[in-house]
């Protein structure tokens, strides 16, 4: 009873002596602030929908236009185009006042063509990627027509600052590639992959589809784009990811992971609360739009719309496809500590501060409640396959105190896990970064909450992470996130006793307890959801491997691409580790486009095969090794600028296939090129996408990067990261199942490939400067 009468803000009875009103001014007090808050945001999101409407103009350049024709109609001159003369006949009358309302008609329709001129120049001019393709060599200069064209690019993106989403309007819409281009840059990826008489039979079907089928679904997929703002975002994010019924857990998901290389003085709950207090800052940051766009040498703008939906978001299971729900606002964050669930609100009047939001921390931590039946393990139906999950949460999620629970979860700006052990590393003991790792990746299997946007995860000694859901947005967003979350630690601090620097100027909301009535079938289907997370965790293993002897202040003296360089290592380690070439991907972002996500880059080609192959030749020169390097590097970097600029293979075929579906026709080609695994799977980290990010001021601020499960049973997982000049941290998975396998083995690999590189490049060096060669 006590719950249900704080519940509410008012009662009333009426008695024998007339009406007895009860109210509670607290709550009201609550429920005025939140509403009061909920217009802000509502007037902000109109000013800011009003701000990006007329970028990159700005809105008091319609009162100035207003003014000037105005004071031209009335000094007695005509404005361009007797405007004004053509509109007075549509108005009821001719005196001042309609002139004057003329005149403003006028001076709109002048302003409105004059914004929307620059805007589309703006974004015809976005539609050349020129720039990106020509030499990043120090010193060169780019090409005349390209500094011609940054010339427009700096003149028509106007000078009034831009928000976040300022820019969504002027950039370009994905491009569908040729349809001949596709197949041929497809085959030439597939020759070093197949044997004479299966390429020959790879050829064949590409002939017929390009001749055949693939002419009718290239027609409906140029439709789409027409209508659609991006030809592949919407159906990547529903068939690969909301489709899929496999657990989120260790198959899609992926990790962060704390700067290993300084030491945290905070306690547990004051890195929590900072933390906390940072990324709703950033939140708010989001919402009113001030987060600054990422912007390409300073100028050419990505794509913000996967921004939207970093806070207050969860993937909600069904049956056969998963929705990804969005709340506008949360004033609350969930809390998950020793099996209890805690609901703890950030706001009261205004947003809390870290030292308000440690205090609340500090009540969850020393509270002493033991779990509900069920409640512990609860997480794990998030880890369990999706259809399962769904039909559980039909049965018993669906209505009383277990959905409002459930709410209170998913409709959480994200959620936090306070784990009861420490995240350690020692460099002496490669083990426990590995463990760290594989506690941001999994966990216990039921102590994340993998629907959720973002989990954040704090160990006993103050060191943190974050397990994050893959559908809503790719890594770089989070990583974004991210680095303000490191960089205001540092800028911030702690006390010296640890704790959240600030005053608890108001008494916090004290966290509420969850709720829950978890009968026994209910807590059955937790226990087979716990036995089914436990075996996938059982199965995949994760080596960390951190390799400081160089990075890319030496790469940069070889004149390759950093990327290209790491790739080729990769290409020679796995081919020392399997014995042969496989399948390889590697992810590069569309964001130049308008709601691009990612595509495909395919490292393995003739020019990477023949140069590994020379590093296993010790019959080959310095000389030849370091040119076919330098030919496979091109190349590379060749296909992944490619790739940024929507000529890339695999999303093309993906969509041409999704068509196929829907016209429910059948192609060999496609079924058969879709059915490729990738055994190989690469990602790099993008660090320093902050201009705070300052390396002299903060040598060690250097996040150790993040990872994910492998894609294929037989295959691994790589993420890598360039911290810095002379860091870079290397996340291999493999799942244990497969023999083949062992992420540990691989990283050794690695390790070697990138010592001989360096080695290669050194002898290299030496040649060049004693003038001759072996």
């Amino acid at each position: 009873m006590a719950e249900a009468h704080s519940a509410v803000a008012f009662s009333f009875a009426i008695t024998h002596e007339g009406w007895d009103v009860n109210f509670d001014r607290e709550v009201l007090n609550l429920v005025w602030q939140s509403g009061m808050r909920s217009w802000k945001k509502r007037v902000a999101r109109f000013m800011n929908s009003v701000h990006n409407g007329v970028y990159p103009a700005h809105l008091w350049t319609l009162w100035l236009t207003m003014t000037v024709i105005s004071a031209i109609h009335f000094s007695g001159y005509k404005v361009p185009y007797d405007l004004v003369a053509k509109i007075m006949p549509i108005l009821p009358g001719d005196t001042v006042k309609w002139q004057l309302v003329a005149s403003m008609a006028t001076a709109l329709s002048i302003w409105l063509c004059i914004i929307y001129t620059m805007r589309y120049t703006l974004k015809a001019l976005l539609v050349y990627k020129g720039w990106m393709y020509e030499s990043r060599v120090r010193g060169s200069k780019p090409s005349l027509k390209t500094q011609i064209w940054l010339a427009l690019v700096t003149m028509f993106r106007g000078w009034n600052t831009p928000k976040l989403y300022s820019f969504q309007g002027s950039l370009p819409k994905l491009p569908v590639p040729k349809l001949h281009d596709t197949m041929s840059r497809y085959l030439q990826s597939a020759r070093p992959l197949l044997d004479d008489t299966n390429y020959a039979r790879m050829e064949r079907l590409a002939a017929e589809f390009e001749k055949g089928i693939g002419v009718k679904l290239q027609r409906y997929l140029i439709l789409k784009s027409w209508w659609s703002s991006n030809y592949v975002s919407d159906w990547w994010e529903e068939y690969v990811y909301l489709r899929g019924r496999s657990p989120l857990m260790i198959n899609s998901n992926f990790y962060g992971i704390d700067t290993i290389m300084m030491e945290t003085a905070a306690t547990q709950a004051a890195r929590a609360a900072a933390a906390i207090y940072s990324c709703l800052n950033y939140r708010r940051l989001v919402e009113r739009q001030e987060l600054q766009p990422i912007l390409i040498q300073g100028l050419i703008p990505l794509c913000s719309w996967q921004y939207e939906r970093i806070f207050n978001t969860t993937r909600v299971p069904g049956v056969e496809t998963d929705k990804i729900q969005h709340w506008a606002d949360s004033n609350h964050i969930c809390v998950y500590h020793k099996g209890c669930y805690y609901k703890v609100i950030i706001y009261k009047g205004r947003l809390l501060n870290a030292a308000e939001i440690q205090k609340q921390l500090e009540y969850i931590l020393n509270d002493k409640a033991e779990p509900l039946p069920g409640e512990e393990k609860l997480a794990a139906l998030t880890a369990w396959e999706r259809t399962k999950w769904a039909n559980t949460r039909r049965v018993y999620f669906n209505n009383g105190v277990n959905k409002q629970s459930l709410d209170i979860i998913e409709k959480a700006a994200f959620c936090l896990t306070l784990d009861d052990h420490s995240y350690k590393y020692d460099p002496e003991d490669s083990t426990q970064l590995d463990n760290f790792g594989k506690n941001l990746l999994h966990g216990k299997g039921y102590d994340r909450w993998f629907d959720k946007s973002f989990t954040l995860c704090v160990g006993t000694n103050g060191r943190l992470g974050f397990n994050a859901e893959h559908s809503w947005a790719d890594a770089a967003v989070l990583t974004h996130l991210w680095e303000i979350v490191i960089l205001d630690e540092m800028e911030n601090g702690y006390t010296p006793e640890g704790n959240a620097k600030g005053e608890v100027l108001i008494e916090p909301p004290t966290p509420q307890r969850l709720k829950w009535d978890m009968k026994e079938d209910c807590q059955k289907s937790i226990e087979l959801a716990v036995i089914a997370a436990n075996e996938l965790i059982a199965d995949i293993d994760l080596k960390i491997m951190v390799f400081n002897t160089y990075g890319k202040r030496f790469m940069k003296t070889c004149k390759v691409s950093p990327d290209a360089y790491l790739q080729m290592v990769l290409q020679l380690a796995y081919y020392r580790d399997a014995g042969k070439f496989s399948l390889t991907y590697e992810a590069s972002m569309t964001r130049l486009y308008r709601e691009g996500r990612t595509e495909t880059v395919r490292p393995v080609t003739l020019e990477s095969n023949a140069w590994v192959k020379a590093m296993c030749n010790k019959d080959c020169s310095v000389d030849e090794r370091v040119a076919l390097l330098l030919k496979a590097c091109t190349r590379h970097q060749r296909a992944y600028q490619d790739a940024m600029c929507g000529k890339g293979i695999d999303r093309h075929l993906f969509c041409l296939y999704v068509v196929s579906k829907y016209l429910e026709v059948d192609s060999p080609f496609l079924k058969e090129v879709l059915s490729e695994p990738w055994r190989l799977s690469t990602s790099q980290t993008p660090h320093g996408q902050t201009g705070r990010m300052d390396f002299n001021k903060y040598p060690n601020c250097i996040s150790a990067g993040g990872g994910f499960g492998p894609v294929a049973d037989d295959g691994y997982g790589v993420s890598y990261i360039i911290a810095g000049e002379d860091n870079l941290f290397f996340h291999i998975s493999n799942k244990k199942s497969n023999g083949q396998t062992n992420c540990h083995r691989f990283a050794k690999h690695i390790e070697q490939a990138m010592l001989d590189m360096r080695e290669l490049f050194t002898q290299y060096k030496k040649l060049q400067q004693n003038g001759s060669s072996k």
